[in-house]
């Protein structure tokens, strides 16, 4: 892509640069800024007050300044007059150590230290649904097993097809898209890559997704839990480890258990360690925990963990490894923060890896029927409270991320707890008005 926007705007017929950056509550944050004045931009910065989006700031603080990185830039398919570059956020000619993307790129740069790289990728589940956001907007959805419904997911052809038209061109290397497990609900699958590529993808994915959706009179949503009895929106992440060369995958060995190796276990120990801390992170939001700990849904499955546990190819467990040299975790919603999901991932991994945490005892039970016997492993927190507790209480994990990412994001956090906690509800009048 190279490293002059001002070329690849004179190259590419570009107008308008979004230069954009993802604060601590997954809100996307851009300004549009003319090709004529990149070059400076690109330099030092595009100015923002860090305290009007969801950052631990104050208006006193100076100007934050985002600092598009250039090899992060994606011309709009959609919109080709219009490129978006990802933006690292300094202050006082300082990384802002909170900001989602700086936290990544420094256990990025930890990793490589230790000659791993990490590779992920997502599956980012999504509603299309009524602009109003009251009903899903396909009035014929009404199957109560409606996964993979092929006439369903003709009936949103235009939209779907023309989001994977967009990846295809953008060279991701999509290469299936469904109907999922909830009615209006649709899966987009694209090639993993390294970890800060596929947080990248996963943040303009999100920015693609609903911008298609409105363009055809329609709106499409990430959250983890909108329609009570429908499975939720996940976001499960497929993890390996590769050398520095990038060509040999350090979590394979076809002589161990599944196919991953000494390593690989480890690092799934750091997972399985972190879990219920890392929890808050992955499932961020109040509504997130009406996703793990639903009942069963219409279609039978909530498709969720409640549990710390790992399989194989086994669906019904936090995380399985579907084949030799990775494994899937399957806790993440679709609220997730694309940079610190991949973040907390690689942090809980190391941490694994350099204790020789062992994940414990495989299960391959169905969890979703003998869950119950299942009587020494720990359950994943009820609610966004007891997942900041544990996150607190997890100095390892903490100190991992950094301790001013952990105290801004824990602060912030328990603002929004305490906000819902004292927010009115009907179910209260609906339990107690005759008490």
């Amino acid at each position: 892509m190279g490293n002059d926007l001002a070329a690849f705007a004179k190259e590419n017929g570009v107008k308008y640069f979004m230069i954009s950056y993802t604060d601590l509550f997954s809100g996307q944050r851009a300004k549009l800024v003319p090709a004529q004045a990149i070059a400076d931009m690109q330099k030092d910065g595009a100015g923002f007050a860090g305290f009007a989006t969801w950052l631990d700031l104050t208006p006193a603080h100076p100007d934050m300044l985002a600092v598009p990185d250039p090899d992060s830039v994606i011309q709009l398919p959609w919109k080709k007059d219009v490129a978006w570059v990802a933006a690292n956020c300094i202050m006082d000619d300082k990384e802002v150590n909170q900001a989602p993307r700086n936290t990544l790129k420094r256990l990025i740069d930890e990793a490589a230290r230790d000659g791993m790289h990490v590779k992920t990728g997502v599956e980012a589940e999504f509603f299309l649904i009524s602009p109003d956001g009251k009903a899903i907007s396909d009035e014929y959805d009404t199957a109560s097993k409606p996964c993979y419904d092929q006439q369903a997911v003709m009936r949103r052809y235009d939209v779907i097809a023309e989001i994977c038209d967009h990846m295809l061109a953008l060279g991701w290397g999509p290469y299936q898209n469904d109907h999922e497990d909830a009615n209006g609900q649709f899966e987009m699958n694209w090639t993993f890559d390294h970890a800060l590529a596929t947080a990248d993808k996963h943040s303009f994915f999100k920015f693609m997704v609903k911008s298609i959706a409105e363009k055809h009179g329609l709106r499409a949503t990430f959250m983890p839990k909108p329609f009570q009895g429908l499975t939720g929106n996940g976001c499960h992440a497929h993890i390996s480890v590769w050398d520095e060369t990038g060509k040999t995958n350090v979590f394979a060995d076809n002589s161990e258990e599944l196919g991953l190796s000494a390593k690989g276990r480890n690092f799934l120990g750091g997972i399985m360690k972190h879990a219920s801390a890392l929890a808050a992170i992955t499932n961020p939001t109040v509504n997130s925990y009406k996703r793990i700990n639903a009942p069963r849904t219409i279609s039978g499955a909530t498709w969720a963990p409640n549990t710390v546990t790992w399989t194989g190819n086994n669906r019904t467990h936090m995380v399985r490894v579907p084949g030799p040299g990775r494994f899937e975790l399957r806790l993440p919603d679709g609220a997730a923060n694309p940079y610190l999901l991949q973040a907390v991932i690689i942090a809980a991994g190391l941490d694994g890896i350099r204790s020789k945490a062992d994940p414990g005892k495989r299960y391959d039970i169905d969890m979703y029927q003998l869950g119950h016997t299942v009587t020494d492993a720990p359950k994943l927190p009820l609610n966004l409270l007891d997942a900041l507790r544990e996150f607190d209480r997890d100095k390892s994990l903490k100190a991992a991320l950094g301790e001013e990412f952990s105290s801004a994001y824990l602060k912030l956090k328990q603002q929004e707890w305490n906000s819902y906690a004292s927010h009115f509800t009907q179910w209260e009048r609906d339990h107690t008005l005759d008490i």
